[in-house]
């Protein structure tokens, strides 16, 4: 679920060179040096083992004919069912500032709120797309073979897009181990952006980290260094005392290599929250069930890939969901009020400091207070946008440099998920919901597409049907049958067929870290992780 379709503009590297490419920075979070270090032989023994060894992305329906075949037509269609002040473009009143479009719902009548999502979901679906694909070869409209685009992340959710290839092949993200320069350090570098955590950073600004779309805009950047800090604490924790080890779920019998305990006991948590809080928002309880007690019906691969039917549509139902404008944090504008901002402005392109939500800038007010984005029971949350057809208006005109790749047109984020479709020659949302014996969405169900002559109303580009599928089968609150099932059974189906899982390694598994009222639960949530990470409301008396 890219917010922005993601990130730096890269080489197509293939994906250690890629995770080499993010520089140096300077430790300025110092910590004691550490007994316990892995050797370069223990890490590489335990280094995750990719089921294939080199990964692709691939197709869900490879039978299904593309929804239309390629023509001018049928570009110059897309471009304007995605262009700004069309068909989806929620006109949102911009004028009116980033403070009124939250407080005052009437200046957005096209793009309702949704009650049941709190405004992190979009964000936390947007770090675990990171987490599992990035597609940088594929060219906008132009049709190309899944099988041949590499996929530059491993398929799966293993956190690679923190740990990189780790602390000895990426010693860049780790701080030093303070024992020679073959003695590399298990924990991250954490820098400070003035009044709190933010990522490490090159002298030129830019985020020394092992995704750098990760530093796309302000609330993911802050969610990376939440994973950063839950890791370092770990560490921390895992290094008092064997009974420590042992009381946070880690495994005795590695009990010397701390890196790896840490790793394994974030990577499970994240895992869980994924299955058990994000997924039942996003599809509903009924189908995580369902999947989980009964199987996969049409993601059974032997080997795990993405495929393009998830990560050029369905998945990037998320984008519907991205409020106009954000609460970032309560304190932390000048006179410790409230920092709001647009979550992308035109206006800021050449600010040191913008005043929207983009990446790549620190401040001392460009941090974020999570009880805007996850419930802390304060009410001070705020919610999502509804799934449907209609988009907030600054995504129809992205930040060049959150626009990946040489293509920096168009710059309207509708425009080019739209463009995918042709380049991936997905099928339509019609044929796959066929397939699936889902109900079909009616012809008046989609009139507004009858207007421009290729029956894109009979054949829907499947982004657009998705969201429309959410609009009118679930009233926006979560995702129809077609969507739904797309993004659950790829979603639980990487997790199990990734031997290092939890779902797959030990399926009765259940969290052992503590909630954030400081007991053992055997479950966790999002507010559970923030606190343990120390970036929670309380800890830092906001």
């Amino acid at each position: 679920m890219n917010t922005t379709e993601n990130g730096n503009r890269f080489h197509a590297l293939d994906r250690r060179g890629f995770l080499r490419t993010c520089g140096k920075a300077v430790l300025l979070l110092s910590v004691p040096s550490l007994d316990i270090a892995p050797s370069a032989s223990a890490e590489q023994s335990r280094a995750r083992r990719p089921v294939i060894a080199e990964d692709r992305f691939g197709r869900l329906f490879p039978s299904l004919p593309p929804f239309a075949e390629p023509s001018q037509q049928l570009r110059e269609a897309l471009l304007e069912i995605g262009n700004p002040d069309g068909l989806m473009d929620a006109g949102d009143a911009l004028d009116q500032g980033p403070v009124e479009l939250i407080v005052n719902p009437e200046l957005s009548k096209n793009n309702p709120n949704n009650p049941n999502h709190t405004a992190g979901v979009t964000f936390f679906g947007q770090f675990i797309d990171h987490d599992m694909t990035f597609d940088l070869t594929s060219r906008l409209g132009r049709p190309v073979d899944p099988e041949r685009s590499p996929n530059l992340r491993t398929p799966g959710f293993d956190l690679d897009s923190v740990y990189g290839a780790g602390p000895i092949a990426d010693r860049e993200l780790y701080q030093p181990s303070g024992r020679g320069r073959f003695q590399p350090g298990i924990k991250f570098k954490v820098e400070n952006g003035g009044r709190f955590e933010d990522l490490p950073r090159s002298k030129d600004g830019a985020a020394v980290i092992a995704d750098p779309r990760n530093d796309e805009n302000l609330i993911i950047a802050g969610l990376h260094a939440a994973f950063l800090l839950f890791h370092n604490r770990l560490v921390d924790a895992l290094l008092e005392s064997r009974a420590t080890f042992v009381a946070m779920g880690a495994r005795p019998g590695n009990a010397p290599d701390v890196f790896h305990e840490a790793r394994r006991l974030m990577t499970w948590h994240y895992q869980w929250i994924i299955v058990h809080e994000f997924l039942p928002l996003i599809v509903g309880q009924q189908l995580v069930n369902e999947i989980l007690a009964r199987g996969r019906r049409f993601y059974r691969p032997e080997v795990p890939f993405i495929p393009v039917e998830f990560q050029g549509a369905a998945y990037r139902f998320g984008h519907s969901m991205v409020r106009p404008s954000y609460r970032a944090n309560l304190a932390g504008d000048a006179d410790n009020q409230p920092f709001f901002g647009m979550v992308f402005d035109p206006s800021q392109e050449n600010s040191n400091d913008p005043d929207d939500m983009r990446g790549g800038f620190r401040a001392s007010r460009r941090f974020i207070g999570w009880q805007t984005f996850f419930d802390f029971g304060d009410k001070e949350v705020r919610p999502n946008k509804r799934i449907d057809t209609k988009i907030s208006t600054p995504l129809f005109d992205l930040p060049i440099a959150a626009i990946p790749g040489a293509e920096t047109s168009p710059t309207s984020l509708p425009q080019r998920n739209l463009l995918r479709h042709v380049t991936w020659q997905l099928p339509s949302g019609q044929s796959i919901a066929n397939v699936m014996k889902a109900p079909v969405l009616a012809r008046e169900d989609l009139g507004e597409l009858s207007a421009f002559g290729l029956k894109l109303d009979e054949s829907t580009p499947l982004w657009y049907y998705v969201l429309k599928e959410a609009e009118i089968m679930e009233d926006g609150l979560r995702l129809g049958p077609v969507g739904g099932r797309i993004v659950a059974e790829v979603i639980i189906g990487l997790l199990q067929l990734d031997r290092d899982s939890y779902l797959s390694a030990d399926p009765r598994w259940r969290p052992t870290l503590p909630a954030r009222n400081g007991k053992v639960t055997r479950d966790f949530r999002m507010v559970d992780f923030l606190t343990f990470a120390g970036v929670d409301p309380k800890t830092r008396g906001q």
